[in-house]
């Protein structure tokens, strides 16, 4: 998702940084008596970071990926600004996986318009834009066409069926951009933002067009950001309809949204952080109000 030279340099800083760690780790275990007593006055609210948790963070750069899927199927594809999990059955996908980044949004490639299968995907288990037509349904991006401006082909990639849902027109234009305009407020603010996005589907939900799409019953958000080490995490449901209530009304513990989607989020955090991060939140972090 990233260029070459930005990924080059946070190979660089991440070994610095582990170096860093481990040479503070190696002298506070020489130096100082262990206490086992010390993490009985620990605040409830303090997450305890483990120096092998801290390596595990700091050396994986797909935290925003999702568990494997065992009750639906799917097809992981990677593209270059994003991943998805394609649901031939659904003909839509299962999640859309990305991380926004600071840096992405001074890109200058312009929005295509260009709706096309993934070439991915077996054609026979796609869906073409002939399945859209006078249906009602907007082709709803999952990762949105305004956050690949930083490369010509992650924009013309985020216009594969393998990233769109039909989705109701006034909820694509509405609280839906409105939270993915959040988004990018929130990465030029605090840096990388990691997002996982997708359909919730029902047997009751209905299909269109000669593909059989599935028409998916609401969409769901989440989203993780770290900012000086400080690990937090939402989640957002919306109908598949127009909705009209401020972003916060719609907001929900990224635990809630596992146990309404089934999809293991953010699963790649050490246990210690998931829980923690997945079980709470915090408006503030996300300027909400």
């Amino acid at each position: 998702m990233m260029n070459s030279k930005f990924k080059s340099w946070k190979i660089a800083i991440t070994l610095m940084l582990m170096g860093f760690i481990l040479v503070i780790c190696l002298a506070s275990q020489c130096c100082i008596p262990q206490d086992k007593d010390n993490s009985e006055n620990l605040s409830n609210d303090t997450i305890e970071i483990s120096f092998n948790d801290t390596i595990e963070i700091l050396s994986d750069e797909n935290i925003e990926i999702p568990s494997k899927l065992t009750d639906r199927e799917e097809q992981i594809i990677i593209h270059l600004g994003y991943t998805t999990s394609y649901n031939a059955e659904w003909k839509i996908p299962n999640w859309v996986a990305y991380v926004l980044t600071k840096q992405e949004l001074s890109g200058k490639a312009k929005r295509k318009d260009k709706f096309m299968p993934d070439p991915q995907v077996i054609y026979e288990m796609s869906t073409t834009t002939k399945d859209y037509s006078k249906t009602g349904w907007h082709r709803g991006h999952m990762a949105p066409a305004a956050d690949m401006t930083w490369s010509e082909q992650a924009m013309a990639e985020s216009f594969y069926f393998s990233n769109i849902c039909p989705q109701n027109g006034s909820l694509n234009t509405g609280i839906w951009k409105t939270l993915e305009n959040l988004v990018r407020e929130l990465a030029m603010e605090k840096g990388n933002i990691y997002i996982v996005c997708g359909p919730i589907v029902s047997k009751q939900s209905q299909t269109i067009g000669k593909n059989k799409v599935i028409v998916p019953d609401a969409f769901f958000k989440v989203l993780l950001q770290n900012v000086n080490g400080n690990w937090s995490a939402i989640g957002f449901i919306f109908a598949n309809q127009k909705e009209r209530e401020s972003l916060s009304t719609y907001a929900k513990s990224v635990k809630e949204v596992q146990t309404i989607t089934n999809i293991d989020f953010f699963s790649a955090l050490p246990d210690s952080i998931e829980e923690k991060v997945e079980s709470q939140i915090d408006f503030t972090k996300w300027n909400l109000k």
